[in-house]
């Protein structure tokens, strides 16, 4: 049955490999490019200690960002300690008490309902600060409704939010197509809107970048896509160089901005991530396919589907109970070079209100550019698989994880 499986669906990846490729390639090019024009030299790669005062590598890395994402600025730090604090930095240092944000692709990812205000009371939200939100569900085609957006914006209104991939939803990631949509129709009616996306799981997975169609400023983080595995911690904020620098304000703090920040060991990891990333996420995206086919086979509804368009990293697969859950990630873990012997179990999760059960064995702690598994531990019981370094570990990962269901008697 499971070798079935693994044929079925090493031949569904066959169909999409010269699409994969030729994206990976352009990519490829794209990144090569912009360290050549940059003249990215040895001296670069080293870090700097206390203040971080005159530190180039940290300059041309951030230039060498706004390239590849297609915008004015960068500020790519080690700093930032997730996606969600690059994403709060570009936020809070924008949004003033009044404004009013619109988050336009439905509910935020869970961390996010913390930063916004939606969870939690009295811990410094955007809410607590007098910002204004605002929720509108894409349509039952994962389609932005643009009548509701028109409805939603007042004079208070000050950004859409958007966010990129399906995070933990049963939903299609949005496209760069869809994006740019996004961005004529603010552009034509209301140029005094910011938009911002939510880019975690989305960068290098198409050939264009949300700075490439016009969007005003984008966050993500560096043990992601962009770290190419090799980023120990890490993020971005990318657009607008007025909103960057704002954003770089709030991070560090006012008149200090993106001219302080030591790089202290990680600033060759940064580059050599950097430029391996084209390649790390064509393999990830390679292993999604094969993830999508493989249990499809056996019988699991998934999401994407395998021959979908991706415009993210993550695949989700809907095991529909509690037990297949656990199963899958403890599974799933047994085929990590890290940690192989440990037994994820569901628990608590800061930023989460439900139990969260993760596996991967990481080199880098939380690196879902590596490989991993996740979900919260609620209806209808989804996993969502990430990232994958290389092909042929998603493989043996997702065998392993269905050799564990059918030893629990949890696969028929």
């Amino acid at each position: 049955m499971i070798n079935k499986a693994v044929a079925k669906a090493e031949e569904s990846l066959k169909a999409q490999l010269p699409r994969l490729e030729e994206i990976a390639r352009k990519n490829h090019e794209k990144v090569l490019h912009a360290f050549q024009e940059e003249r990215v030299a040895s001296y670069h790669l080293q870090g700097t200690t206390g203040y971080g005062l005159g530190d180039s590598g940290r300059e041309v890395l951030d230039r060498i960002v706004a390239r590849i994402l297609g915008a004015e600025a960068a500020l790519v730090r080690g700093q930032f300690v997730s996606g969600t604090h690059a994403i709060a930095s570009a936020l809070f240092g924008v949004l003033r008490p009044g404004d009013q944000v619109i988050s336009v692709s439905g509910n935020p990812y869970d961390t996010l309902e913390e930063v916004i205000g939606l969870r939690g009371k009295g811990q410094g939200s955007l809410m607590d600060f007098g910002v204004l939100h605002d929720t509108i569900p894409l349509d039952a085609q994962g389609k932005l409704q643009y009548p509701l957006i028109k409805e939603k914006i007042s004079p208070k209104t000050r950004m859409l939010m958007v966010q990129r991939s399906r995070g933990y939803a049963w939903r299609d990631a949005l496209q760069i197509a869809q994006l740019e949509e996004l961005v004529e129709f603010v552009r034509t009616q209301y140029p005094q809107l910011i938009i911002f996306v939510d880019n975690c799981y989305g960068e290098l997975v198409e050939d264009k970048e949300p700075g490439d169609i016009g969007v005003d400023l984008m966050a993500g983080s560096l043990i992601k896509n962009l770290g190419g595995s090799l980023a120990p911690t890490g993020g971005y904020v990318a657009g607008r160089a007025d909103l960057v620098e704002l954003s770089a304000q709030r991070l560090t703090a006012p008149g200090v901005g993106e001219h302080m920040g030591a790089t202290l060991e990680w600033q060759r990891l940064f580059y050599q991530g950097l430029f391996f990333s084209p390649l790390t996420v064509s393999e990830s995206i390679k292993g999604s396919v094969f993830s999508a086919a493989f249990w499809e086979a056996l019988g699991f509804e998934v999401h994407p589907k395998p021959e979908s368009y991706r415009t993210d990293l993550i695949q989700a697969v809907k095991l529909g109970s509690r037990e297949k859950m656990i199963a899958f990630c403890q599974g799933l873990q047994k085929g990590s070079p890290i940690d192989s012997h440990v037994l994820p179990i569901p628990s608590g999760m800061p930023g989460y209100e439900d139990q969260v059960i993760m596996a991967g064995g990481t080199f880098i702690q939380g690196s879902t550019s590596e490989f991993s598994a996740d979900g919260p531990l609620r209806e209808p019981y989804v996993v969502y698989q990430q990232g994958g370094i290389s092909y042929t570990y998603v493989q043996m990962g997702n065998i392993l994880a269905a050799l564990n269901l059918w030893n629990q008697g949890l696969l028929s």
